[in-house]
């Protein structure tokens, strides 16, 4: 089974109407829906000839944005295995992991100017990271992006780990009067405590939008079971909420799916242009439009709502709240290559492995140019990015965030690189430390400094470690995060 539909086993995620995906011709005219495939209750139920279309059609569109970008061909992503003879391994010796040690400077304008005071820093600073990831990296959100109304259309009163709660399915209709062919509901189910007696903080989780008890059990390929209850029980538990948002109800997790879902809508079913967003984005501006119903919610704090995802949905939290500034604290999990692993870092997972035909989709267009062997404009790799991941974290400065890992021994691999993440935590505590926050405490440099012994948090401050013993999950630091996030934001549980 493929890590992707693993991740759609361990969501309960099922294909939605975002999933419907476009036959596309190599122009960027539009055209007309290809016939919608037999509805599935999982995607890896999909037939073998429904994988093969949708490979495809990702395959075209892939190879359209190389054209457009003018690159001919890209270097090929690095193999995970350690097997010998493997071709093109991943590099898992530390010795040779920093080919580029020095990262762009967060707090050095692009005229070499200083940034000292916090007002360069929103004034100055802050404005050209974020049209270098927009441009670059991660996609820019279309001007022309429709409103989304949302209605409640069931509510349950149910239990969650044996507490007595208030469940609420909402569905987000996304205005599509301007291609109707395409139709994006977003799924999201909003569960507070019932015997809350004033509005609840919020912790909304990239998962399967389902009310409780409808998902599936923790799946036994994950590893073994967390020990730890899971995330939803410990949040009640400790008078929080939960919002559970589908990403897929947004945008579909492959780049045939780009000419539908929420990117397929905004260009009419045309294929993207280079600088047009990806599915990290969408998922992200998804999240966001669930942060406007959360605001209108008179059991909710609406101050107090954060963002939480593991894998690529850990990368889609960090870009969250990177961008939407109502986002109060974040839990970045597993994040790996294009979320808090420094692009420059030689370990593990790659650029090359996000520029090519199954990963691209995440990223804007112009990502593929820094996979490029041979283009029109030369080549460009990975130490060519204006920007790097330090400099997004930086983007959530000074909110609360919290950069989650667990350990390879139980499935956290080291494709994710735990170390270089690490290092791009602490090349972000500057812009905190600038805005009046804490950051990790660390006192070596980013170039020298090295990850604590797991589970040693490093929790003191609003930018926030910890590597548990767990697997590739947060909910073993989720009770770390509550009370972390509790002292911050002054919140006491209540009692049940």
């Amino acid at each position: 089974m493929s890590t992707s539909l693993r991740l759609f086993l361990a969501l309960g995620l099922s294909v939605s109407s975002s999933a419907l995906l476009r036959a596309q011709p190599a122009t960027a005219a539009p055209a007309s829906p290809a016939p919608a495939a037999k509805p599935q209750a999982f995607p890896w139920q999909l037939s073998p000839e429904e994988r093969q279309r949708i490979q495809k059609l990702s395959d075209e569109d892939h190879a359209d944005m190389m054209a457009q970008l003018g690159i001919k061909s890209l270097r090929p992503g690095r193999n995970a295995s350690t097997a010998p003879g493997t071709p093109n391994p991943a590099n898992y010796d530390p010795a040779k992991a920093n080919p580029y040690p020095d990262y762009p400077d967060v707090l050095t304008l692009k005229n070499g100017q200083k940034v000292t005071t916090p007002e360069m820093w929103w004034k100055l600073r802050r404005p050209e990271i974020v049209e270098d990831f927009e441009r670059e990296v991660i996609g820019r959100v279309p001007k022309n992006v429709p409103k989304v109304t949302w209605t409640v259309t069931k509510t349950v009163n149910t239990t969650v780990g044996e507490l007595p709660v208030v469940a609420r399915q909402v569905i987000g209709h996304v205005d599509n009067s301007a291609d109707p062919q395409i139709t994006v509901d977003i799924k999201m189910a909003v569960v507070t405590p019932a015997n809350a007696k004033s509005p609840v903080p919020v912790l909304m989780m990239f998962g399967s939008g389902n009310l409780p008890g409808v998902d599936p059990a923790w799946p036994t390929w994950a590893g073994p079971e967390p020990r730890d209850p899971p995330s939803t029980n410990q949040l009640i538990a400790a008078g929080w909420g939960y919002v559970s948002i589908n990403p897929n109800s947004i945008q579909a997790d492959n780049g045939a799916g780009l000419t539908s879902g929420i990117i397929g809508l905004t260009n009419k079913g045309a294929r993207r242009k280079p600088d047009d967003w990806g599915a990290l984005r969408a998922w992200a501006w998804g999240a966001a439009r669930g942060l406007d119903y959360l605001e209108n919610d008179p059991t909710i704090d609406a101050r107090h709502v954060g963002i939480e995802g593991v894998s690529r949905f850990g990368k889609a939290a960090l870009v969250a709240m990177a961008f939407e500034p109502r986002f109060a604290l974040v839990l970045v999990g597993s994040s790996g290559e294009g979320g808090a692993k420094p692009h420059r870092r030689n370990f593990g997972e790659a650029v090359e492995n996000l520029t090519s035909s199954g990963e691209y989709h995440w990223m804007a267009g112009n990502f593929l140019k820094y996979g490029a062997a041979e283009a029109t404009f030369g080549s460009k790799d990975a130490n060519d990015f204006p920007v790097d991941s330090h400099e997004l974290i930086a983007l959530c400065a000074p909110r609360p965030t919290f950069i989650s890992y667990g350990v390879p021994e139980k499935g956290d691999a080291n494709w994710l690189d735990h170390q270089g993440s690490f290092m791009a935590t602490v090349a972000a505590g500057p812009v905190f430390r600038l805005l009046g926050a804490r950051d990790l405490g660390v006192k070596e440099d980013y170039h020298t400094a090295k990850m604590p012994p797991v589970n040693t948090g490093l929790l003191e401050g609003e930018l926030a470690w910890r590597q548990h013993d767990g697997g590739h999950e947060d909910r073993s630091n989720m009770k770390y995060f509550i009370a972390w996030a509790d002292k911050l934001i002054g919140h006491e549980a209540t009692a049940h």
